[in-house]
């Protein structure tokens, strides 16, 4: 990944803040692991069961997936089927990216935060709970990740833009050559 002080001010800020969101959610995975090997202790050593627990755990992966999402992004760690793309130029893979973020990314992101935001609202208005007792009383904030969901990946979706078209204006240098994918450097 490219340094962050080749790109304008604003754009490097929220490049950072994305960075720091993302290590900072990874903390909530060893949170769950912790929440969800007490659960398990408490169940079959206890015979006690925590709907509580349960929900949390499934609340801190909803946020872990739906939050990291645009952390994924910036470190290319999504799926990505590149027949073509691993032999292009950097320049041509830069515009490959920009015109799917453009074409592609944004789009259904916008169409996320449309389609969800009735549903959130409605969930917010009538402030709905669990519908286990004992669970957590707060669906509504679970149903705002969605929205949040496409806000981050639009806002990584811009700060993409301009990265890859400053390694199409040749301002950014790529990393080694060959190096960038994933998979490669296991």
């Amino acid at each position: 990944m490219s340094d962050t002080t080749q790109l304008p001010a604003f754009i490097g800020a929220l490049d950072r803040a994305s960075e720091w969101f993302g290590r900072t959610l990874a903390w909530l995975i060893i949170l769950m692991m912790l929440i969800q090997f007490a659960i398990v202790l408490l169940r079959y050593a206890f015979s006690v069961n925590s709907i509580f627990m349960q929900e949390l755990v499934m609340y801190m992966h909803a946020s872990v997936f739906m939050l990291a999402a645009a952390y994924t992004f910036r470190h290319d760690g999504h799926v990505r089927v590149d027949i073509f793309y691993r032999g292009m130029t950097p320049r041509r893979q830069a515009l490959i990216n920009v015109v799917g973020i453009i074409t592609l990314l944004i789009p259904v992101m916008v169409f996320i935060i449309a389609s969800s935001l009735g549903y959130v609202a409605n969930s917010w208005r009538i402030l709905e709970t669990s519908s286990d007792y004992g669970g957590i009383p707060a669906v509504y904030a679970l149903k705002t990740l969605i929205p949040l969901f496409a806000v981050l990946m639009i806002v990584q979706g811009v700060i993409e833009i301009v990265r890859n078209g400053y390694v199409m204006t040749g301002r950014i240098t790529p990393g080694a050559a060959g190096g960038n994918h994933l998979e490669e450097r296991v």
